[in-house]
């Protein structure tokens, strides 16, 4: 039997470090208990499938954190209502994210993307080159790679990636809700409120230098970007740029690295896509599913809702849940992802199960506006590394960082 104590010590443990490398059995747990309130938090938890993908798809969900009654109370206690600056048109709500998204799409068109495909190409063959007995996967491949091609997307001097990428890392971490679940702002709070500064500064600076001397980067493309007279400010390009380097970046890192390992503990998948390339698509819908580089987030209730009633397909058999207005949701995707109900074998990789579904992209307004980029690098990534290296093995168990919502490791080794 469930104790009430029980559901909020599963989410804490879920949050905790010490369980970073497999969250998946707290994960469960929390599944089969079903949707989580904490009314003194202002907080609902959903963590099966069918809940998870209504609530994206609400029209009361809100992205917008000044909604919440937690953020609410925090500013009217003194708090900075936008401690990281405006933000990128993943955390607004219509009309705001209906215009910006609009806008920045129409610099963001798929003929940009597969125009990267041969420099994204030649970026892999010279990471892969020199690999020679042993090849960390992270430092060497996962991470380089996603921060080049942002870069260059952005028009970013390749003298300056090194400082981009250190705040790209530092700023991820702002995404984690130790603010709405447990209180608290989180070690290396002010070390991320400096990291945002920094790199909203250098934007800046590098939005005026487009504008002297345009080219054929996305920035330049963003600063021109223009329809029915309406054009993005320089704040708002600053808020896009900088949503683009986490959501584009890190997210990459973690969705090669997931798939390498997974491929990795799996060696006969590892041998079939070396044996045949055109695999790669299932593999990375597979790890998608599987082992999420986006393993939750927030939503707010725009108005007092009701989840899991007639309009849900799954739900737990309680007649819905009540959010009531301004109260935070955190949907576990990690969990959802390995909801019975969705996939037979849940916790099994399988690339060859007939059907793939999940929601490491999103669903709804805010699905994800660079998914056919971060399909591309993986699938150029992937396809490269097990051609490359058709014997390699992991030489150690992985480490992983302190991130909770864009969990990934920190170190994957492999003996080649």
């Amino acid at each position: 039997m469930t104790t009430a104590a029980e559901p909020q010590s599963l989410l804490l443990q879920v949050l905790d470090p010490a369980h970073r490398a497999d969250p998946y059995p707290y994960y469960r747990r929390i599944r089969e208990h079903g949707p989580v309130q904490l009314p003194e938090n202002n907080l609902t938890v959903f963590s099966s499938f069918a809940h998870c993908e209504e609530v994206l798809t609400h029209p009361a969900s809100c992205s917008d954190r000044l909604k919440s009654t937690v953020a609410q109370r925090m500013v009217a206690d003194g708090a900075a209502a936008r401690p990281f600056g405006e933000p990128g048109f993943l955390f607004l709500d219509p009309p705001d994210h209906t215009r910006l998204r609009r806008l920045v799409s129409k610099a963001f068109v798929p003929k940009v993307i597969r125009a990267l495909e041969p420099d994204i190409a030649a970026l892999v063959d010279s990471l892969l080159r020199d690999a020679d007995g042993g090849f960390e996967v992270i430092s060497g491949l996962a991470y380089p790679l996603p921060v080049a091609v942002i870069c260059r997307l952005l028009g970013v001097p390749l003298e300056d990636e090194p400082q981009f990428s250190a705040a790209s890392a530092l700023l991820a971490q702002s995404l984690d809700p130790f603010v709405s679940v447990t209180g608290s702002a989180g070690d290396g709070f002010e070390e991320r409120i400096e990291a945002g500064l920094w790199l909203r500064e250098y934007l800046r600076g590098l939005i005026a230098r487009r504008r002297r001397d345009p080219g054929e980067d996305l920035m330049s493309g963003l600063i021109h970007v223009e329809e029915s007279g309406d054009q993005l400010t320089e704040e708002e390009i600053v808020a896009t740029c900088n949503l683009l380097l986490i959501a584009g970046h890190e997210t990459t890192v973690n969705l090669i690295a997931n798939a390498t390992l997974a491929l990795l503990r799996h060696p006969q998948q590892w041998a079939a896509l070396a044996a045949d390339p055109g695999r790669v698509g299932p593999v990375i819908e597979e790890t998608l599913r599987y082992d999420p580089p986006v393993q939750l987030v927030g939503r707010i209730a725009g108005e007092d809702m009701t989840i899991g009633g007639e309009r849900s397909d799954g739900g737990n058999g309680t007649g819905g849940v009540s959010i009531p207005k301004g109260d935070n949701m955190l949907l576990l995707l990690a969990a959802a992802h390995r909801d019975p109900q969705l996939a037979d074998r849940p916790d099994e990789f399988d690339p060859d199960r007939e059907t793939i579904r999940h929601l490491g992209f999103g669903k709804g307004p805010h699905f994800c506006l660079g998914a056919p980029l971060a399909r591309l690098e993986a699938t150029v990534a992937l396809t490269a590394l097990v051609s490359r290296f058709p014997d390699a093995e992991p030489a150690a168990e992985p480490t992983y960082k302190q991130n909770v919502t864009l969990r990934g490791m920190a170190e994957l080794q492999l003996a080649l």
